[in-house]
Parts: structure tokens; C-alpha cells; sequence
């Protein structure tokens, strides 16, 4: 008997706020499960307004720093993902995978590994050859982190993702210490491939990369209407 393949609804939600990104996924993920009874799974790629965002673990930053960073003109938010503090902006693809994991394997590990190895497959797509993990959490360029991971697991299903730096403006990362990795930088693929690399140019290889390493497929979100409303104040 042939296996189904998951289906993956792609969500294009353009540049957003970082409140919107919340609410989306969570209205997304509270829809119902028709007509098939079964969960329904997407991705959404978004750009945000400068927000700095940490993690269930807060650690080393206090008040003072949260001012601090919203003097810059930046949002600041505390979320349930995992991972420290971590910034995402113009010019950086923000996937969100909105899946239940009994669909393709009930891991929260398989899952981040699958989700790692799908970041470094669309760095090899895109011309970067030695794109890797490390013993800290992302993806990595020698030393610098070119992808953000901090994901949240509830009842298999996934909410958060990835901040993937295409032409991001990295002095936003100058004030702070990225993930609470000292000693370590940040890239972009811009930087790495001495062009401007735009989310367009990105996100569609990275749909393409995600379809083959998850093994399912995709198909675009087509309902404006829903989702304006989804992303109305």
C-alpha cells in the first residue's frame, strides 16, 4: 500500500509585527480539522518588524535590558519557545512549521534534527557547501550562526521555528549576545555569498528543500480573507 504524503499548507504572510506572527500561529493552529478529521499542517514564512524575542530561558537579561533594546526601536517580546534571546527582522526569513508530528514521527528530537538538516540542505541549494550544526543550538557557518532554532512542542504538534538571515541588517545583533552564545558571530547568506539575497529567492528553495526532507507535500494558502483576519489587531 502507497503512503499518503503529509500535505503542508505554505502560508505567505509578507512583513509582519511579531504580535501578528504570534497570532497567526495560534489561530492556525485552533482551526478545525476538516473536512478529513485530521490535523492540518503549515508553513508559515514571514519577515518581522525589529523585535528582540527570549526564550523559556531568560537568563542574563533583566528589565534594564528590555528598555535598553526597545530604545533602539526594536519590540521586545518572552515567548514559550526554546532557546535565550535572539533578534529577527527585515531582511531575515522567519519560518514557522506548524505540524503534528504524528503525521511524519512522534519525536520532538526528529523533529529538530530533521528541522536542522532542511536549513542545511537550502544553504547547499543556495551555494553555501559548509553550512553546519554545532555543539550550540542553529545553523552555523564556521563561527557564525547564519539560522536561529527555538522551537515549542505541545501534544506533537510544533509552533515557532526558524530566523534564517538573508540580507539582514546584522548590527542589530551587536547588542546582544546572540542565543547567550559568547564569542561567536552571525552571517547572512548575503554576507556569505557577497550578493543581495533576497526572502523571495530564498523561501521558494527552502519550500522545495522542505518538501523532500520532511517527505510530504505542499500546497500554497490561498484564503486572504482568513488571513487578514487572522492577523487583525
Amino acid at each position: 500500500m502507497v503512503k499518503i504524503k503529509p500535505l503542508i499548507s505554505v502560508v505567505r504572510a509578507g512583513r509582519i509585527k511579531y504580535q501578528q506572527g504570534l497570532q497567526l500561529q495560534k489561530f492556525l493552529t485552533s482551526q478545525p480539522n476538516e473536512p478529513f478529521g485530521e490535523f492540518r499542517n503549515y508553513l508559515i514564512l514571514q519577515e518581522f518588524e525589529p523585535v528582540y524575542t527570549i526564550g523559556i530561558r531568560t537568563k542574563g537579561y533583566t528589565t534594564e535590558d528590555e528598555e535598553r533594546l526597545k530604545k533602539l526601536g526594536a519590540d521586545f517580546y518572552k515567548t514559550n519557545r526554546g532557546g535565550l534571546i535572539t533578534f529577527h527582522g527585515p531582511g531575515q526569513l522567519v519560518a514557522y512549521p506548524l505540524l503534528h508530528l504524528k503525521q511524519f514521527k512522534a519525536s520532538m528530537r526528529w523533529y529538530v534534527a530533521t528541522l536542522e538538516q532542511m536549513v542545511i540542505e537550502t544553504c547547499k541549494e543556495m551555494g553555501i557547501m559548509n553550512a553546519s550544526t554545532t555543539q550550540d543550538t542553529g545553523i552555523w557557518v564556521n563561527d557564525r550562526k547564519i539560522c536561529a532554532i527555538g522551537v515549542h512542542g505541545s501534544r506533537y504538534v510544533t509552533t515557532h521555528g526558524i530566523g534564517f538571515n538573508c540580507c539582514t541588517d546584522l548590527k542589530w545583533f551587536d547588542h546582544i549576545v546572540p542565543c547567550g552564545i559568547e564569542g561567536k558571530g552571525v552571517t547572512s547568506l548575503s554576507e556569505e555569498l557577497k550578493r543581495n539575497v533576497s526572502i523571495e529567492e530564498t523561501s521558494q528553495k527552502l519550500v522545495d528543500t522542505f518538501a523532500k526532507v520532511f517527505q510530504c507535500d505542499t500546497i500554497e494558502y490561498t484564503n486572504r480573507d482568513l488571513l487578514q483576519r487572522a492577523l487583525s489587531p
